[in-house]
């Protein structure tokens, strides 16, 4: 690093509770680590400066206006282990508004504050753990245009806590030929309410969209007629173009026909970014969009030290308007996660919400719903209930619907049983006694059973 920037870009007199109450800066909270030999404020001025206005050298092209817009570190700490913390607020004129609109954009916030600054030489590290946005900013992005609200109200429930959408991913997830996929579809169906593709199903040779769409379409239409019941179909429109995706999304609603507004769009917004989630947003106003975040791990995981984390992401992810997003299995299924990551679905789900170092107020804009996907059983929902201290999210069980002894349905009717005995404050044991599809989970998922419900063999035996 050639010059000292402290002296501009670090304001240590600068009140956060002031920032916030004057409302014109995104505040930003970084934990991060000085490479070798340079010191923890002097990188945190520099990586400020890389942010917004500045580089390594003094420029000819700065001029007053120009330092006005700065952004400011205002606090440096220690964040433990060795790392520091670091908190910067960006001027709100720093981002990048759309010329078509004048709305917000993620791809800027992105830009600014996870950009080249991850990449310098005296930053051993660093990853983006929260964020706050003031009202006139927050108020520029889209946010969701549909919620778990309207699947429930689809489902004829009621649409203020109306429960757990009964979910599913078809397995195996790639192999599938259209017939049994939308097989598999239908039996899950006439026990279940909502099947998602998989992230990486779309239009491969031996499975064309095409007519595996036609065939799962038509699959729902007899699931809905046996059960009386509406179903939700949540189809992969992501791709790299734009145009592919509408053509996509057109073709799908045009098959689902009079079941359309049951369609759920299904973008992986993390390996295809934000213009894919804003794609379907914005094309698809009326469909659930379905916020796929596979690869994600790949900088949100712990032991990734740059980037930025799960929570950051869904947070991103309701701004873009993500109908609902995947949250994790917090602790309680196969994927990395603890229990504590409930404030990830608070932060989505709720009007205010405590980040891990930020409070964030909405201000109405809509609620993004959790979805909650990875290793899930019968078996293991009611403590994923009580840790979360509802149920008011969608499901989705591959192996806990498709792995159960007597298939599907019954797998399906076992993850619908488990949100009733909790629902009723009945111990799972003994709502298993009188349902034979949870008892039969049991033995499903005997190693579950054994960890978690010591005993049951002798109470299910009688």
């Amino acid at each position: 690093m050639s010059i000292d920037q402290t002296g501009r870009y670090v304001n240590f007199d600068l009140s956060e509770e002031q920032l916030i109450a004057d409302g014109n800066h995104v505040l930003c909270a970084y934990v991060y680590k000085p490479g070798q030999g340079h010191g923890e404020v002097e990188v945190a001025a520099h990586f400020a400066a890389e942010s917004s206005t500045g580089t390594n050298v003094e420029v000819c092209t700065t001029d007053d206006f120009t330092k006005g817009v700065d952004a400011l570190v205002y606090e440096v700490g220690d964040a433990g282990d060795g790392d520091f913390l670091m908190k910067i607020a960006y001027p709100v004129e720093l981002f990048d508004l759309n010329i078509i609109d004048g709305r917000a954009m993620i791809a800027s916030f992105l830009t600014l504050c996870i950009g080249n600054n991850q990449g310098m030489g005296d930053v051993a590290y660093a990853k983006l753990h929260d964020f706050y946005l003031p009202r006139r900013y927050l108020e520029l992005f889209d946010g969701p245009a549909r919620n778990i609200t309207d699947f429930w109200r689809m489902l004829g429930r009621p649409v203020v806590n109306g429960g757990m959408i009964v979910g599913t991913i078809v397995k195996p997830k790639l192999g599938l030929r259209p017939g049994p996929f939308a097989d598999a579809c239908y039996r899950f169906w006439l026990g279940g309410d909502f099947i998602k593709n998989d992230e990486p199903q779309g239009n491969q040779v031996f499975a064309p969209l095409k007519q595996t769409i036609t065939a799962v379409a038509e699959a729902m239409r007899r699931a809905q007629d046996e059960t009386g019941e509406a179903k939700i179909f949540s189809a992969n429109i992501t791709a790299d173009d734009p145009a592919e995706m509408i053509a996509r999304g057109e073709f799908i609603l045009e098959t689902f026909g009079a079941d359309a507004s049951r369609v759920a769009f299904l973008v992986d917004g993390y390996v295809a970014g934000p213009a894919a989630v804003t794609t379907a947003r914005r094309n698809f106003p009326n469909q659930f969009l379905h916020y796929h975040r596979a690869g994600h791990g790949a900088v949100t995981s712990p032991q990734a030290r740059r980037g930025y984390t799960a929570f950051v992401l869904s947070k991103m992810a309701r701004l873009q308007g993500a109908s609902g997003i995947h949250t994790g299995t917090m602790g309680f299924g196969k994927m990395e996660g603890a229990n504590k990551d409930k404030n990830m679905a608070y932060m989505i789900e709720r009007d205010v919400a405590d980040g891990p170092y930020f409070r964030q107020q909405w201000w109405g804009m809509k609620s993004t719903t959790p979805i909650i996907s990875g290793g899930m059983n019968a078996l293991r929902l009611p403590g994923f209930f009580d840790n979360l201290g509802h149920s008011n999210f969608c499901q989705t069980s591959g192996g806990g619907a498709f792995g159960h002894l007597d298939g599907p349905t019954a797998g399906a009717l076992s993850l619908r049983q488990a949100h009733e005995a909790w629902t009723q404050g009945v111990d799972l044991i003994d709502y298993a006694l009188e349902h034979r599809e949870l008892a039969r989970a049991f033995e499903s998922f005997s190693g579950d059973a054994d960890l978690l419900y010591p005993g049951w063999r002798d109470v299910l035996a009688e």
